[in-house]
Order: C-alpha cells, then structure tokens, then sequence
C-alpha cells in the first residue's frame, strides 16, 4: 500500500531542533548551519500543515503540536536506527558511503577516483552528494565532508583543504578580453554568480573579492546559478567571469579547461572538513579511504597554479 511520508531530512532537522529547543544547537549536532535547520523545519511545517515552532524574537520555541510530534516521531526514528544499522552490519564490508556537496563531489572528488581504485581496489565506494543534515551512524554514511568552521562534538575530525578564491575564465573567454588588465576591469564584463550550497556566514562573493582589490561594486546583474560546478561549466564554456575556492577549480586550471586571471586570491573564512564516528574510524577500509583523502588534499594544497597575466 502506498503511504505518503515527510521529507526524511526535515524529520531528523525537526527531532534534532526539539531535542535541543533550537536551531543552533541541532545544526552544531547535525553539521550544518542554523539557517539549513529552520529551512528543513519550515518544509516540515508546509509538508503537515501545521505550525511546529513559535519563532521569537530570542530564538524558537516547540508548539504544543510540535511537542506532541516530537514525542511520537523520537521512538520511530530510534527503531529506524536500530533496523538500518542491522541491516547495514548485514551488508558487504567493503563499501564506503561518503557524502560531500554536489560541487565537491564533481569538481574534486570524482577526478580522483581513478586513484583511488589503483591505491584502493578493493573499496567500493558509494558517494552521496548532498548538503542535508546527516546523522553519520543512523544513515548509513561512514565519511562525511563538509564546509564549516571546524566544530563537530562527538567525531573524528581532520582539517581536510581550506579555500582560497580565485577568478577564472575560459582561455577563449580571456583572449577575447583585451581590455582585462586589472580586478577594476572585471566591472565591464559578465560576472558569473553561484548560489552557495552550504550558506555561511562571511562566505567570499564577488562584492568581498572586489572590496579585498579595492575596487567599489554596487552589484552585476550577471547570470546566477544553484550551484558552484554549474558556475564554472558556464565560465569554461566562455559565458563570463566566476570566482571559485581552490579545491573546485584546481584541477581545470591545471588542465587549461579554466585559467586565472590574477595572482591575487581571498581565504576564505571556513575550511572543509573529513567527519566520521569513532566507531566507522575502526573499519580499515574508512581508515585506509581517509587517509588517501588526506593525501590527496594535501598534494592539492601544495600544487602551485599557473596564472594568465595580462
């Protein structure tokens, strides 16, 4: 019989925000942002119809529906737990289940799995690209990468690449431009603008980059995306200018498909992180998987990058 069932993020966003009686607390717990929590409880909310938190000026607080939910929904969650872990101890050993953002697993991790299967034949990975929040043991997920500042009580945590901002264009595009000399110059030509999957605060856009040149921006009207690898295939297909952190464009600078058009980078103020329970650090192949992430970011890391200059 088909049943209609909630969104399953929202379900955990929701268990998580009244367990804590609130959103900062639940995203600290889940990996995510605050702002991610309210999104995933306002889906829930329009999902049933109902109102589950009172939004105060100083924070939320649990309806007497959203009480009564969350005492009903907290057992089912647990049993689904219990059942999904069961099943997966059931499972072939030799998976790995990581999840990243859509833009991370494109543009960085999967050119690298070619690697991964000489150093690593016997892992079969499974890659999930997503931002939701995640419970690493009650989804099955073994290895998570995210975009944060660093703070995830209860995981192993390793500081996995930092970004570094750059603007890149299509080798076309740039030949094309003869009057881009400087950052100022930017202004006369069609920048190209993402709609970050993983909102942050602080998060390097093209008004902080000019601002760190010193060139006044008022704002573009250039073409906007939903997300980051949608932003550089529109720059590498010559439509514009886009900025980008360091682990999503190294390797097509470094293939020529993109090209930087000056030395100067922002840092950019969070750095992606390589979460996992204790309990998924005990498996070899997580161990033996992480390590070579590490490596690989390393290498990443210490790659020196050719710049066009003008």
């Amino acid at each position: 019989m088909s049943r209609s069932l909630p969104p399953l993020a929202a379900l955990h966003a929701f268990e998580a925000a009244a367990r804590h009686e609130g959103f900062q607390r639940a995203g600290e717990e889940l990996h995510v942002s605050a702002g991610a929590i309210g999104h995933h409880v306002k889906q829930l909310e329009s999902w049933l119809g109902l109102m589950l938190f009172q939004r105060l000026p100083r924070g939320v607080a649990l309806t007497g529906a959203g009480q009564r939910y969350a005492a009903a929904l907290a057992p089912i969650l647990h049993q689904l737990a219990e059942v999904s872990d069961a099943a997966r101890r059931q499972g072939d050993d030799k998976v790995v289940t990581v999840t990243a953002t859509s833009s991370l697993v494109s543009r960085w991790l999967m050119p690298r799995l070619g690697r991964l299967r000489d150093r690593h034949p016997q892992i079969e990975l499974r890659v999930l690209a997503s931002m939701h929040p995640v419970d690493l043991a009650r989804d099955g997920v073994d290895v998570a990468i995210r975009l944060g500042p660093g703070r995830y009580p209860g995981l192993k945590v390793d500081l996995l690449m930092e970004e570094r901002f750059s603007a890149v264009c299509s080798p076309g595009f740039r030949a094309s431009a003869a009057k881009l000399r400087l950052p100022a110059d930017l202004l006369r030509y069609p920048l190209l603008h993402d709609e970050p999957e993983v909102h942050l605060p602080g998060a390097i856009d093209w008004g902080r980059w000019l601002h760190s040149c010193g060139v006044a921006y008022s704002g573009n009207s250039g073409a906007r995306f939903s997300h980051t690898y949608l932003c550089l295939d529109a720059a590498a297909s010559g439509q514009g200018v886009a900025i980008a952190a360091s682990p999503l464009i190294g390797d097509d600078v470094r293939s020529g498909r993109l090209v930087r058009l000056f030395e100067h980078q922002v840092q950019g103020p969070h750095c992606y992180y390589l979460l996992r329970s204790p309990q998924a650090e005990t498996r070899p192949l997580v161990h033996a998987f992480c390590e070579w992430l590490i490596a690989e970011a390393r290498a990443d890391q210490e790659a020196v990058w050719p710049t066009v200059g003008a």
